[in-house]
């Protein structure tokens, strides 16, 4: 885990030092030889606060519960699963057991992590990579990944199932980001930078607090030999500065629980209603409603679309593939009641005549309209009790 990317800075000291003793050294050299030797003791220096800021958190994880309540743990987990594939609710396919684990309906999500961390054969590699893939990183800076990630399970106390995790996630956020790093080692890196500037700046028992200037200077060189963007290492710093990572807790108030077994969710394109621009969404369709979020880990949701008494339907849109629409039935002007959050935190009304959404793929697109036709709920008073209202709403004027 981090020892990795200490071992790699000291490795890299040592042979800096030891290659320029070995030669004839000019008084050129010799300077060089005392900046190297600078170099070296500043980054022991901070090597050693991380060094102790991530044995605080290893002991805040550990602490959590014993060692013992955490093997009690993992076997009720694996008795858990094994119970299901038994009695065929639950396919022993690393796909299956991974969706299961990945929809986490009421799973408690630290075993979760420590059931994704276990070695035991290549079967648990294989759940590992199966759940990581289920995660869609495309278009999202790393922290945007990271939070994600780090909501979708706790992560283990354990070193090598921290690292086996963390590296599953660096070659799945590569996958999704072709071209943004040289290599999986240095999104490793990087996230474990993020992850120890996260504890560095939001943990109040850690009073030197990393400025962006030392964030940049600890990540110089980790990109295959060369440096990341400034602009990005300081959009990621911004980032963490302004909102820690949410850590999942099993007391039922995360959105796995306010959304329990959901009909369908998953990664839609959404078309505004004043302003014409598709926007990623996460949606989620339960209590025939459909509901879509900026971000998985988001707990509220940026709007909230009521299903009942709206049709759906397959259109052809010349900009995006696989479009179907929400409208409402014999009322082509009529507003949708929906509503949606601002980005000042104000709820307000939806403007949408319809809903017109893009999903990645037509079969995606055919399941959404299946699962959404079948939560569509039509109340036959519907028509009878408005015609009542504006009954008795014009007795009254009269």
């Amino acid at each position: 885990m981090i020892k990795v990317v200490f071992s790699g800075y000291i490795a890299v000291l040592r042979e800096e030092f030891f290659y320029t003793i070995a030669l004839d050294l000019t008084a050129e050299e010799r300077q060089e030889l005392e900046n190297i030797r600078r170099r070296k003791q500043e980054l022991l220096a901070d090597i050693q606060r991380l060094k102790d800021e991530i044995a605080e958190v290893a002991n805040e994880i550990e602490n959590l519960g014993s060692t013992e309540e955490r093997k009690n743990m993992q076997r009720n987990k694996q008795v858990g699963i094994q119970f299901l594939i038994e009695n065929g609710l639950l396919k022993n396919t690393c796909e299956d057991i991974a969706q299961f684990l990945y929809k986490g309906e009421g799973l408690n999500k630290t075993a979760i992590g420590d059931y994704l961390g276990e070695r035991q054969d290549e079967f648990n590699i294989q759940v590992l990579h199966a759940f990581v893939e289920l995660h869609e990183f495309t278009d999202l800076n790393l922290v945007q990944a990271l939070r994600q990630f780090l909501w979708s399970f706790r992560l283990p106390g354990e070193a090598q199932k921290i690292d086996r995790m963390m590296e599953a996630f660096a070659q799945r956020y590569c996958q999704c980001n072709n071209g943004v790093f040289q290599s999986t080692d240095t999104c490793y890196v990087l996230s474990f930078a993020i992850i120890m500037l996260n504890t560095s700046l939001h943990n109040p028992n850690v009073k030197d607090k990393p400025t962006v200037e030392r964030f940049i200077a600890m990540n110089r060189g980790i990109n295959d030999g060369g440096d990341l963007p400034e602009e990005l290492l300081r959009n990621l710093y911004e980032s963490i500065k302004n909102e820690p990572f949410k850590i999942p807790e099993d007391d039922g108030n995360d959105l796995t629980h306010t959304f329990f077994n959901p009909d369908r969710e998953g990664w839609l394109l959404k078309l505004g209603g004043r302003v014409k621009t598709w926007k990623r969404r996460w949606f989620i369709l339960t209590d025939n409603c459909l509901y879509y979020f900026e971000y998985t880990t988001d707990k509220e949701p940026r709007g909230i679309i009521p299903l009942e008494n709206l049709s759906i339907r397959e259109v052809e849109d010349s900009k995006k593939p696989n479009c179907f629409e929400l409208y409402i039935p014999d009322n082509k002007d009529q507003v949708i009641k929906a509503c949606k959050t601002e980005a000042d935190g104000r709820v307000v009304e939806g403007n949408h005549t319809v809903y017109r959404i893009s999903a990645p793929t037509p079969e995606e697109k055919e399941e959404w309209i299946k699962c959404i036709k079948a939560a569509i709920s039509r109340d036959p008073f519907y028509e009878m009790l408005a015609a009542r209202k504006k009954k008795v709403s014009s007795t009254k004027r009269h």
